[in-house]
């Protein structure tokens, strides 16, 4: 059952027993990320000494992204969503086990690494389609993603802490046997929390490779729905440049410790604050209203880097442009509107691979640009070259949703959803 309220809130989404039981499932296989990529990462340093394989055990939590958000996403809607996700829970489950073996080589502890990557956009994708099943299209919906998109944010900044302090108690094994219960404790959760419901699509002829890459062609070849995904990846590919140079940027700063530790918060800080207060105090108009002016200029503030602000002045710059991300309260209702229900899982999958891989890329050109560049400069850049990218796409997108189309429902601006 939906929340029944004109607008529902936070806290009414709550009510409803399967969502508990996913945003519980969800707090521990967090909570299990954030420890097993402490974990790895000090457990390959601890048997390699090698800085460079330390920091690929990190990497290759995020490079694999792409490959599995394409390769896997037909998971996602050809098979029933729980028993995908359980599923899930149960591969990760059983890496980290093999991971917690004294016998494991540093290249098994990387190869399972890869592993749980391939898995990652797969579950997640799953999941948030799941929320459309659970709590309808409308902004109950919204209200859902928000939430669980809030709780990533709030583990950032302080779930790495967690995890340091874990590794103070037990050894990087150890803390691995935790993600291993975090793993299982999601898997129970959902098994037992959530209703079974059929596949949204038939299984295709020709193979799950197959089936996945030709959904992916789906979903990209419907304008409304490309317009989306370029929506969701490119401002955060931009607006993750600061946090991506907050070392060498503090460090012309003159600050450290403490100082580089609230850099890299403040765009996080932002995120759950914009989000935070959208989801509170605007109605679904509203927000619908201001997603596209949001995801236009964004990262507009970052160009002031050009005036080599102070410290303090430049976390204020960073916290306004992480709360900007609340467009994506608006931007989920078009989304989730704009794509047939037999392709949900597999949007929602290719969203979350695309977003990680955005990114990525964008703090590797980054730090290759600020090889020649003050930090300071490459932010502002970002800040500028984002606007450009980024309004034009917002244009289109404004454009898109005027256009008339009787197959599509009327959203509560009195735009047609594409």
């Amino acid at each position: 059952t939906t929340p029944t309220t004109p607008h529902p809130r936070y806290l009414t989404l709550f009510r409803i027993p399967e969502f508990r039981a996913v945003f519980l499932a969800h707090l521990c296989s967090l909570l299990g990320t954030v420890v097993s990529e402490i974990a790895l990462t000090v457990l390959v340093f601890a048997l390699t000494g090698s800085p460079f394989l330390s920091a690929l055990a990190f990497a290759l939590g995020l490079l694999p992204y792409l490959l599995g958000g394409t390769l896997l996403a037909g998971l996602a809607d050809r098979y029933p969503a729980r028993r995908v996700l359980v599923g899930c829970d149960l591969v990760c489950a059983a890496c980290v086990a093999v991971m917690a073996l004294p016998v494991t080589p540093v290249a098994g502890l990387l190869a399972l690494r890869v592993v749980l990557a391939l898995v990652a956009p797969v579950f997640a994708g799953t999941r948030m389609a799941t929320l459309g099943d659970i709590l309808g299209d409308g902004d109950a919906f919204v209200l859902g993603r928000s939430l669980l998109r809030i709780v990533s944010q709030t583990a950032l900044l302080g779930g790495y802490g967690v995890g340091g302090l874990l590794l103070v108690l037990v050894p990087p094994r150890g803390a691995l046997l935790v993600t291993l219960a975090t793993f299982l404790g999601s898997a129970t959760l959902l098994r037992l929390g959530t209703r079974r419901r059929p596949a949204r699509a038939r299984t295709a002829a020709g193979g799950l490779v197959r089936d996945s890459l030709s959904g992916v062609r789906a979903v990209l070849a419907l304008r409304g729905p490309r317009l989306a995904l370029l929506l969701f990846w490119l401002p955060p590919a931009f607006a993750v440049v600061p946090e991506g140079l907050a070392a060498p940027y503090a460090a012309s700063l003159g600050v450290s410790g403490a100082g580089l530790g609230l850099l890299l918060a403040a765009i996080s800080a932002g995120m759950i604050t914009g989000e935070l207060l959208a989801g509170t105090l605007l109605t679904p108009a509203a927000r619908a209203r201001l997603a596209l002016p949001l995801a236009a200029l964004g990262t507009l503030p970052l160009a002031l880097c050009l005036l080599r602000p102070g410290y303090l002045p430049l976390l204020a710059l960073l916290f306004v442009t992480g709360a900007s991300a609340a467009y994506t309260l608006g931007l989920d209702r078009w989304f989730v509107d704009s794509v047939p229900a037999e392709l949900r899982g597999r949007a929602m999958t290719v969203q979350t691979a695309g977003l990680m891989t955005a990114q990525g890329l964008g703090t590797a050109l980054a730090g290759a640009v600020a090889e020649r560049l003050d930090p300071h400069l490459v932010v502002a850049g970002a800040g500028l070259l984002g606007t450009v990218c980024c309004l034009p796409l917002a244009l289109a997108a404004r454009r898109a949703r005027r256009v008339p189309d009787a197959r599509g429902p009327k959203d509560e601006t009195g735009l047609t959803t594409i």
